[in-house]
């Protein structure tokens, strides 16, 4: 029976910082105990009439759908909202718009712009809320990416991740945050011009310092993968910022993870995995790469045995639903 810690009950998660080190290490494995019940063909009521509003200003495939899914799957309901389904910010707060909506929902369940408007949700509502993305953010994201490295290592403490691209997106800083507290040293590579703010990297590296890794920014793409056991990418041009198209793809091409940089690692045909939050630019079947061709990565590495891709896009389920679990479900366990 895995047992459930209650000292999580009515917690909301806003960004990686608001789970300690233990916390963290538990959301994981108590993801790995409910995938396993899934796969066990065990549809339960650990959620029965709980309610879940999903709110979305950006749009979605992985989010949106294992957020339903995770409720339901425990008995619960799921009620999608669209920016033009609220009234965020024009004809009412945010602020005013949470406290009606937690009087009505069990938890909330945000993706959108501004890291200030899930705070407010969480802040008002009374109800737990959790971060699907915001610009600043994406700790679910994260929580799929740790569990997939720990089914595809065990202990992940000490592993390598280098995520090479973007440095100072929401991704990156996620994953540069989620590695310090999980004890798995982090590479951000990438240009200069990109790179993570100052504040973020010293936060980190303290972080990193108690848990016995390392935290580095490196420029040079081959040098910064060197003994990575994860590599990691994301797509170069983020939702919002498609006005700087050119700009990025300029900036990035030589930070394209390819067989050479996979070669890089030292662990081709070892220990090595290949991790992409999605979607993905890495062949000529997208509207967007038709023209372009393959852009963060190719589809070589893509398609590769050691590509964990599609494990990484379910445990996005499985992990949202450990967050809904250990918030809302007064069971000692299952």
């Amino acid at each position: 029976m895995f047992e459930l810690d209650h000292a999580l009950l009515g917690r909301s998660l806003l960004n990686i910082r608001s789970l300690s080190d233990a916390e963290l290490a538990y959301m994981v494995e108590l993801a790995i105990a409910l995938k396993a019940r899934r796969k066990a063909g065990i549809r339960g009521d650990l959620l029965r009439r709980m309610n879940i509003a999903l709110i979305f200003e950006k749009s979605s495939t992985r989010t949106r759908n294992s957020a339903a899914v995770a409720v339901r799957d425990e008995g619960g309901n799921a009620e999608f909202l669209t920016g033009h389904d609220t009234h965020f910010g024009v004809k009412e707060s945010v602020a005013d718009s949470a406290r009606v909506l937690g009087r009505l929902f069990d938890g909330i369940l945000f993706r959108g712009f501004k890291q200030g408007t899930v705070e407010t949700l969480a802040a008002r509502s009374g109800v737990p809320v959790w971060n699907g993305l915001t610009d600043e953010s994406h700790p679910t994201q994260f929580l799929a990416d740790m569990m997939t490295m720990r089914e595809a290592f065990g202990d992940v403490r000490g592993k390598t991740m280098a995520y090479v691209g973007d440095g100072r997106n929401n991704v990156a800083n996620s994953l540069m945050m989620g590695c310090a507290k999980a004890g798995i040293n982090f590479v951000n590579v990438t240009p200069r011009e990109l790179f993570p703010s100052e504040a973020l990297v010293g936060e980190a590296r303290a972080i990193a310092a108690r848990n016995g890794c390392s935290v580095r920014v490196e420029t040079d793409p081959k040098a910064g993968v060197k003994g990575a056991n994860v590599l990691y990418t994301d797509v170069w041009v983020s939702m919002g910022e498609e006005d700087k198209k050119a700009e990025r793809l300029a900036l990035l091409r030589p930070y394209q993870v390819n067989a050479a940089l996979c070669e890089a690692t030292g662990n081709l045909g070892g220990a090595l995995i290949f991790l992409h939050c999605l979607p993905a630019f890495h062949d000529a079947n997208t509207e967007v790469s038709r023209e372009t061709g393959a852009l963060e990565v190719t589809d070589e590495v893509f398609e590769a045995p050691f590509s964990r891709v599609f494990d990484e896009a379910e445990n996005r389920m499985h992990t949202i639903k450990a967050l809904y679990v250990s918030a809302l479900c007064r069971e000692p366990g299952f």
